[in-house]
């Protein structure tokens, strides 16, 4: 803690603080500097961001087939049989569903409760295990019988009470089989959750139950018809398993098909069947134009956008007479006096950055070549699209929707080819054209400002350059604190100095002052 001007009463720490304020100028020229820097830095990091989402969304979305293929299709008996496909082929097609494919389901008779309590233990009224059963299918493996099948096996715990073993079976993703214990009534469901028949023949007949619990050699304690469920309806019961069949549909009026889901896939067309048809139901595939259009337009405008965006850096005026403020100049400003001069002060901040303007030159030939491809378009402006002819445009592109759409109507795999055709030389796509243009201003960018998710300043032009201010602040700083150290010392010896002369003084008046008063 310093204190001075007790003995000349001079106000020293105003004047040793006037003194450093011009010691620091230097130093604030500094401070200016960097933070010139770092706004340069933020202002390359903007551009790169927008390019970077413009590469990662607009530019990817123009190379995936949905954007050209997507297909609207429509059905005279859509609460029948609807269908998707957008790698389909347009035109007409007829589809007249027979069957639906249903699920096998085994309701068991009532359990007496007298007999069985779903809240006790299984062991303690007789139940024993393991509890074993089959599903059929392609994905299983072959028994000894020759069957495709796979066998689920659990087995029943001390404390386990129906809900444990049913929780057990229903959480099993290898099992397609559900079980449901109804409390009100007082029986058990087995269901398949999958549609179709699996457990058939090499004729594929019906070769037995799709849930088998009471095949040959079954060794375990036969749970499930000790829960009133029956294998095999026979007569006229109502017990036993019923319901499962595949389903069939007759394509084109010529090919009849069966399948065990209720969705089958022709000719990139993936019919989905809901019920019975009445007779035909006819499909129309017709290209979706409206989303084609859609997804160029959002395209466009986001290249216009970074068109806009680079031209706009380098016509932004540059405000030489103002730089960043101090800290101790923005004490004396209110919020709206630091936000309007610090507008003037990024202004113009990436002018004359040539680099930039010749990304975007690049960027702007990519659209100009011709591609060669064995389809009818080959030029931008064959299908609508050409650089606006106002010179303040800068390069941006103006779509002629009609001629865009006639375009798509007649020939939407020569409009993919010519904007996403993924070859090398004069057959390459537009966009990869203009990918490859963006890529390599991003990159120059990375090189002159760093990526947005660096935080040290090593790798990149401008980090470097902040590196050697940070140094020389540091070393000036601590320049300033040895001259401020000086000044004190120098205004305290002054103190001193005139301590000991008041003192003397002092001591002067004290020794003649009786002699002058005589």
């Amino acid at each position: 803690m310093r204190i001075g001007g007790l003995a000349s009463g001079i106000d020293t720490e105003s004047m040793i603080k006037d003194l450093m304020n011009a010691e620091r100028i230097p130093l604030d020229k500094m401070h200016q500097d960097r933070t010139k820097l770092e706004w340069k830095r933020d202002a390359f990091r903007d551009v790169n961001k927008l390019l970077g989402n413009f590469d990662q969304n607009m530019i990817l979305n123009m190379k995936l087939s949905e954007t050209f293929n997507k297909k609207i299709i429509s059905s005279t008996q859509e609460d029948a049989v609807r269908a998707t496909g957008n790698g389909a082929n347009s035109g007409t097609y007829r589809i007249n569903v027979e069957q639906l494919a249903t699920s096998a389901i085994n309701v068991g008779e009532k359990i007496s409760k007298d007999e069985f309590d779903p809240n006790k233990t299984l062991e303690s009224q007789g139940f024993t295990g393991p509890i074993k059963f089959r599903t059929y299918g392609k994905d299983t493996s072959y028994g000894e019988d020759g069957k495709n099948y796979r066998e689920h096996k659990y087995e029943i715990r001390a404390d386990d009470k129906l809900s444990d073993v049913i929780k057990r079976i229903n959480d099993d993703i290898d099992s397609p089989v559900r079980m449901t214990y109804d409390e009100n009534s007082n029986q058990v469901i087995l269901e398949a959750t999958r549609t179709g028949k699996y457990n058939v023949d090499d004729a594929g007949e019906n070769a037995g139950p799709e849930i088998d619990f009471s095949y040959e050699g079954h060794d375990g304690g036969n749970f499930f018809e000790q829960l009133g469920l029956k294998q095999l309806p026979t007569g006229d019961e109502d017990f036993g398993e019923k319901g499962a069949q595949n389903a069939i549909f007759t394509y084109n009026g010529a090919y009849k098909v069966t399948t065990q889901d209720n969705h089958y896939q022709l000719n990139g067309v993936t019919f989905q069947f809901l019920n019975e048809t009445q007779g035909e139901a006819t499909l129309n595939v017709t290209n979706d134009i409206d989303h084609t259009v859609e997804k160029i337009t959002e395209f466009v405008e986001a290249y216009n956008e970074i068109v806009e965006k680079i031209n706009e850096s380098q016509r932004e005026q540059v405000f030489r007479d103002f730089p960043p403020l101090t800290d101790e100049q923005k004490s004396d400003m209110s919020e709206r006096e630091i936000e309007l001069w610090e507008e003037k002060a990024k202004s113009g901040m990436l002018r004359g950055e040539s680099f930039l303007s010749s990304g975007l030159a690049n960027m702007r030939q990519s659209w100009y070549g011709t591609v060669k491809n064995d389809g009818a378009f080959t030029s931008l402006t064959e299908i609508g699209i050409e650089t606006s002819a106002d010179f303040m445009d800068g390069g941006k592109l103006v779509i002629n929707e009609a001629e865009l759409r006639d375009a798509l109507a007649a020939d939407p795999e020569s409009v993919q080819r010519l904007f996403s055709n993924n070859v090398e030389g004069e057959g390459r796509g537009l966009i990869n054209r203009l990918e490859d243009a963006v890529e390599t201003t991003i990159g120059q960018i990375n090189q002159r400002a760093g990526k947005a998710t660096s935080v040290s300043l090593d790798g990149y032009a401008l980090g470097k350059r902040m590196e050697e201010i940070n140094s020389r602040i540091e070393n000036f700083e601590r320049r300033l604190e040895n001259v401020e150290s000086r000044y004190w010392r120098q205004f305290s010896e002054m103190e001193r100095a005139i301590s000991m002369m008041n003192q003397q003084s002092d001591m002067l008046m004290s020794n003649f002052a009786p002699g002058l008063a005589q």
